[in-house]
């Protein structure tokens, strides 16, 4: 108890709050975390795994998200691209943004991340509860790529790796005057 003898209740979330809490209960049911990557069991496919798997979703060409050797790759045709570029002729489908797909239930559609050429967000969709997977992404404008496309979703899933406060990018512009520059000696 305290001082005036009366017991001291918990607040009780509000109805977002709550919302939001079981939202990402139920979504764990069929998304799993894993040292692998972000799996959907369902689907037996992979979020841009760490090591080659039968079924690969990719957000985007950049090596710490894609890997070759899958059976099966799903991701936008630019990403492909990229990916036989880099690792030689893929198992890809090529899912154009915006367009769903089913896999085990899952409606899986891809969208525009603005983060490089290709780069998409993945939106998956199952029992009603919708998950946003982003990869990397960007909210700056960028000429080689389509711009950052908020989607709505229960759930959103990103990663943070240049989120603090230290890390402040100079102007694209600028960045790109000194490519071409140091293209052109």
């Amino acid at each position: 108890g305290n001082a005036s003898g009366s017991a001291r209740r918990r607040p009780r979330p509000s109805g977002a709050a709550r919302r939001a809490y079981l939202a990402m209960m139920d979504i764990r049911r069929w998304l799993k975390v894993d040292p692998q990557g972000l799996y959907l069991p369902m689907a037996d496919a992979w979020i841009d795994p760490a090591r080659p798997v039968a079924r690969a979703i990719v957000t985007h060409g950049h090596s710490d998200h894609a890997r070759g050797g899958h059976g099966e790759v799903l991701a936008t045709a630019e990403t492909l691209a990229i990916m036989e570029e880099r690792y030689g002729p893929q198992n890809g489908r090529a899912l154009p943004l915006r367009e769903q797909l089913e896999l085990g239930g899952v409606r899986i559609s891809l969208h525009p991340a603005g983060h490089v050429l290709g780069s998409a967000q993945v939106r998956l969709e199952h029992g009603g509860q919708v998950a946003v997977v982003s990869g990397d992404y960007k909210r700056r404008p960028d000429p080689t790529c389509l711009p950052f496309e908020p989607v709505p979703c229960d759930i959103f899933i990103t990663e943070a790796t240049f989120a603090l406060p230290v890390f402040r990018h100079p102007p694209a512009d600028g960045e790109i005057a000194r490519a071409l520059d140091a293209l052109a000696h």
